[in-house]
């Protein structure tokens, strides 16, 4: 089982043990504002391989690499002047920019699945300072069996992952509680890959353009999270449900009316009053509770498409998407 430490009651001693079990080769369970990561060495081949193995994800997926700061991240990427605007806007923060790796970056190609760019984000908090604290980029995707519900909290990474890894640093739950926005700028057009938790309008604001979306899935995995069947619970999930079967597990969202609530096994609501922000922060962690509930289906009502909508809406579409 994995040794589990509390940052808040001892942060030094998390960052030294962090440090070590980094410095072995080894992948351990970090918070940061979005969700935990299950972080390695992303220069160390090895370590790398450590994480694709403990979430059984698919090598073709590559991994977002976390820096200290914006410094650091300008050792391994080349910035266009969009992308460093936006990085100088949000970082530290839920932003995940996709660039081209720099020929001399000692990331290794296992974290960028041979792609010649790479995915990077600069975390608030505790994350920033265990990076800073090991002196190099850390390669960490969502601390979750691949394809799986991310994790929010320690206990959901140890309900998942206890046994396959060596140590959980614990922060409490996750405040954002949905991954970083990912975008690429190309030819000074700012493209979105995956919707996260930096509302559009705002990476809009400061690029002062209209990003470019795509409805449909690429043939090309660019980034993580890109898999169209994604963030998935055991049970089948029913998407705009204005009614729930019996035995059906229901995740409700503000003062939408949905008939045959009595009949269902549990009943949740990401936000009685409709806050699309504490939304975002309960909806893995209820989709937890009603996959543990025993329901075959999980219905959830209606959410709006709109700021962090955007990116309820897209985990929930990957969610119910087929099976692969």
């Amino acid at each position: 089982m994995a040794r589990s430490i509390d940052i808040r009651k001892d942060r030094q001693q998390a960052i030294e043990a962090g440090c070590e079990v980094l410095g072995a080769g080894f992948p351990i369970a970090i918070p940061t504002e979005t969700v935990y990561g299950l972080a390695a060495d992303a220069t160390n081949p090895i370590a790398i391989a450590h994480i694709y193995e403990t979430k059984g994800r698919p090598r073709f997926n590559p991994l977002i690499c976390h820096m200290a700061d914006l410094a650091m991240a300008e050792k391994h990427a080349e910035f266009d002047p969009v992308s460093r605007a936006l990085a100088e806007a949000f970082w530290p923060g839920p932003l995940t920019l996709v660039l081209p790796l720099k020929p001399d970056s000692a990331i290794h190609s296992l974290a960028t699945a041979g792609l010649d760019t790479v995915g990077i984000r600069v975390p608030k908090g505790f994350a920033g300072e265990l990076i800073r604290a090991f002196g190099r980029p850390l390669a960490a995707p969502s601390a979750n069996t691949s394809g799986k519900i991310s994790a929010t909290s320690a206990d959901h990474v140890d309900a998942d992952l206890g046994e396959r890894i060596k140590l959980i640093l614990d922060a409490g739950a996750s405040t954002v509680g949905v991954e970083s926005t990912i975008v690429k700028v190309e030819d000074g057009k700012v493209r979105l890959l995956r919707p996260g938790g930096l509302p559009a309008s705002e990476i809009e604001r400061v690029a002062g353009q209209k990003l470019l979306r795509s409805r449909k899935a690429s043939a090309a995995i660019e980034a993580p999270g890109m898999l169209a069947s994604h963030y998935a619970p055991g049970a089948t999930v029913r998407l705009d449900a204005t009614h729930v079967d019996a035995g059906e597990a229901l995740i409700a969202f503000g003062k939408t009316s949905v008939s045959g609530i009595d009949g269902a096994r549990i009943i949740l609501n990401l936000s009685k009053d409709g806050d699309l922000a504490e939304a975002a922060a309960n909806l893995f962690d209820f989709m937890k509770k009603a996959d543990a509930s025993g329901a075959t289906t999980i219905a959830f009502s209606a959410i709006p498409d709109e700021g962090l909508g955007e990116a309820i809406n897209d985990r929930l579409r990957r969610a119910a998407a087929p099976r692969e």
